[in-house]
C-alpha cells in the first residue's frame, strides 16, 4: 500500500458462522474494538477479512484476528477477553518500533517551535510536509487540528502558500443554535473557533485580525467551496466527519496548483443524521491506495491534552464496546461493514 497505508487480506478457517459471529459480536462491536485500539479499519465478507492501516497495526491486527478466533472454539469472547488478547499483540512493542522509525519534523513559527509528540504525530507532520493532500483521523485531543494550523502558518510565512483557507461543515454538535446574526464570517465563526484558537496561539491576535480583513485568512464555509478552484493556497477542512460523500469529493476536487489539503476527523463523534453516510469514512475506503494523498490513524493513546482527556475517550470507548444497543457505537467503526448491519431505528425528537 502506498504512504504507509498496508492492506491485509486474509480468511479465517476453518468457517464457521457461529464462532464468526462469536468472533465479531453483536454489531461487530468486537471488530469495532480492535479498530479503536490499534487504529485501524476491517471489514469482513464471511471469513474473508481485509485490515488497512499502518503497516506495524495492520500486522498486529491479523494476529489478534487469528488468536481472537482460534480462542472462538472453546469459549464465547467478550469485551474483557477482547482488551486481553489485544494487550497480549505487542501494542506497546508496536508503538517503540513507530517511535524509533518516524522521521521527526519541526515547525518553526514567530511564537516558537512545534514537533510532534508520540510516533503517530511525528508521522502526520512528516506526512503533512511531503504529501498534497493529507487525512488524520483521530479521537479528539490528539493534536491533528493544531498540528495542521501550525504547518499552514508555516508555509505562509516562508511564503510557499498566498493564504489559508479554514473550511468546516457548519453542522449542530447535538445542540439546536437557532438563528445567528450577523454577516457570513460571524455565522461561521462559531464553528471555526477551534482553528481561530490555535492561530491566535501561534500568530497573536492582532496579526490574525489584519489577515483575516486582507484575505490571507479565509473562512470558507464548506457549502460555499463549490465552484472554486484553490491555487497556492493551504486548506484545512476540519471535522471533516461530518461532510457528506458528495461535500467531500467536491471539496478534494477544488484543490488546485500549488495548494496543499490536509483534511481531520473524528469518525467517533459524527453528527449526521443516522441515514447519511460520513464522507470521511468513504474517503478512508476509496482513497486509501491512490499515491499522494496520506492517512494517519490516531488512538486514545495519542491523546495529547490533559491526562484526563485520554481516560475519558478510553472509558467511552469501553462503554460502547459493552453497550450494543448504544446507537453512537453502531455508527462510530470506520468499516464499510456497516451496510451489512439492519438499520437502527428512528431516534424520536
Amino acid at each position: 500500500m502506498n504512504n504507509g497505508l498496508n492492506q491485509r487480506d486474509f480468511a479465517l478457517d476453518p468457517e464457521d458462522n457461529a464462532r464468526l459471529a462469536n468472533l465479531c459480536g453483536p454489531f461487530d462491536e468486537h471488530l469495532r474494538q480492535v479498530e479503536l485500539r490499534l487504529g485501524v479499519e476491517i471489514d469482513h465478507r464471511g471469513n474473508l477479512f481485509q485490515v488497512i492501516g499502518e503497516e506495524s497495526a495492520a500486522r498486529a491486527s491479523e494476529k489478534v484476528l487469528r488468536a481472537l478466533y482460534a480462542a472462538t472454539e472453546r469459549e464465547a469472547l467478550t469485551g474483557a477477553k477482547i482488551n486481553l488478547h489485544l494487550a497480549e499483540s505487542g501494542i506497546d512493542a508496536m508503538a517503540e518500533e513507530a517511535a524509533e522509525s518516524a522521521q521527526e519534523v519541526t515547525i518553526k513559527v514567530k511564537r516558537g517551535v512545534i514537533k510532534g509528540r508520540g510516533p503517530n504525530q511525528a508521522r502526520y507532520l512528516h506526512a503533512i510536509t511531503t504529501h498534497d493532500i493529507s487525512f488524520g483521523v483521530g479521537p479528539a485531543g490528539t493534536g491533528k487540528t493544531y498540528l495542521a494550523v501550525a504547518s499552514a502558518v508555516e508555509a505562509l510565512e516562508a511564503n510557499r502558500v498566498q493564504r489559508i483557507l479554514l473550511v468546516r461543515p457548519a453542522v449542530e454538535a447535538g445542540e439546536k443554535l437557532g438563528f445567528l446574526p450577523g454577516d457570513l464570517s460571524q455565522k461561521v465563526d462559531p464553528y471555526l473557533r477551534p482553528l481561530y484558537d490555535a492561530l491566535y496561539e501561534m500568530l497573536g491576535f492582532e496579526k490574525v485580525a489584519k489577515l483575516i480583513e486582507r484575505n490571507v485568512i479565509e473562512i470558507a464555509p464548506l457549502a460555499y467551496m463549490r465552484g472554486r478552484t484553490l491555487n497556492d493556497s493551504y486548506v484545512i477542512l476540519d471535522e471533516a466527519q461530518n461532510t457528506t460523500v458528495e461535500q467531500m469529493k467536491m471539496f478534494l476536487t477544488r484543490i488546485g496548483f500549488g495548494s496543499v489539503a490536509v483534511i481531520t476527523g473524528d469518525v467517533s463523534q459524527i453528527d449526521l443524521p443516522r441515514h447519511v453516510r460520513s464522507g470521511l469514512r468513504h474517503a478512508v475506503e476509496v482513497l486509501r491506495g491512490v499515491d499522494g494523498i496520506s492517512f494517519t490513524f490516531f488512538t486514545s493513546r495519542d491523546v495529547v491534552r490533559h491526562p484526563l482527556v485520554a481516560k475519558i475517550v478510553r472509558a467511552y470507548e469501553a462503554f460502547e464496546e459493552q453497550d450494543g444497543t448504544n446507537s453512537g457505537a453502531r455508527d462510530s467503526g470506520l468499516g464499510a461493514r456497516e451496510k451489512a448491519k439492519p438499520a437502527p431505528p428512528k431516534a424520536s425528537e
